[in-house]
């Protein structure tokens, strides 16, 4: 597939992933924060029925940055690490998987507050 292809999916289903995310904001009573945990454990149950799998293949960066793909990559690290360790694996992959951004969101979260000085509301 070449270069301008895979721009495209990835807007295409980027841009699909966020269209449904805003209509549930503004057609339904689901607050922001329910509506990201709902995207986080679609991407979750996709990835564990591999689902989700072929269409990260499809759009690359559309599908893994929005929060589907945060789900779908601990999905598949609970499967890498269920297969390796057994069922400590379905407690430690998730984390394991994920921790490079977690710590980067941490560390990245850490310095805004020391470099920055927020302001009071009210």
């Amino acid at each position: 597939m070449d270069t301008l292809t895979q721009f495209i999916w990835a807007f295409v289903i980027g841009g699909l992933l966020c269209v449904v995310a805003q209509i549930l904001i503004d057609k339904t009573k689901l607050t922001p924060a329910r509506i990201l945990v709902c995207y986080v454990v679609v991407g979750v149950i996709l990835g564990a029925l591999g689902i989700y799998k072929p269409i990260v293949e499809l759009a690359g960066a559309g599908a893994t940055v929005p929060l589907t793909g945060f789900g779908y990559l601990i999905s598949e690290g609970v499967r890498e690490a269920v297969d390796k360790q057994g069922l400590l694996g379905a407690l430690t992959g998730g984390l394991t998987a994920a921790a490079g951004g977690i710590a980067a969101a941490l560390i990245f979260g850490y310095l805004a507050a020391v470099l920055f000085k927020g302001k009071r509301r009210g």
